[in-house]
């Protein structure tokens, strides 16, 4: 009985839990890119944000998948190379870069639609042929 009441009381938590994960929290404007690691991955300071939450906070682009930079093989290194300059390129020429749809991710990264001057950046990364789209399943690999 007393495993019962346990569960029972623990259900809500848990679905609390993941309905917090899970939800969408709005639209923020970038203020500054401070770093860029990989072709979906990079560092910002969120305008209007405390800096506690906002400031050098990694961002995830959702929805796309680019090859990693300490990747598998050569191959793959190469393309994560072009990817990064691309997204680069596409970044610190911005006027001005929105992060919607944003999501808390792992390691505490913020995964976010990226529009770069009303422009999607997972659009313009498939387009191309930088990145697959990804839906957080099981990756595929880059070294084939």
């Amino acid at each position: 009985m007393k495993k019962y009441a346990l569960i029972v009381a623990l259900l809500p938590c848990i679905a609390v839990g993941k309905s917090i994960k899970d939800k969408e929290f709005g639209t923020a404007v970038v203020k500054e890119v401070t770093s860029i690691y990989d072709g979906d991955t990079f560092r910002v300071n969120i305008k209007g944000w405390p800096n506690i939450v906002g400031e050098r906070i990694s961002i995830r682009v959702k929805g796309v998948d680019t090859p990693e930079i300490r990747g598998q093989c050569e191959k793959e290194k190469k393309l994560a190379r072009k990817a990064k300059q691309h997204t680069v390129s596409l970044l610190r020429s911005a006027k001005k870069i929105e992060l919607r749809n944003m999501q808390r991710g792992k390691y505490f990264r913020i995964l976010a639609n990226v529009y770069i001057d009303g422009k999607s950046l997972t659009d313009s990364l498939i387009k191309a042929k930088l990145a697959r789209p990804y839906d957080g399943g099981k990756r595929q690999g880059w070294c084939k």
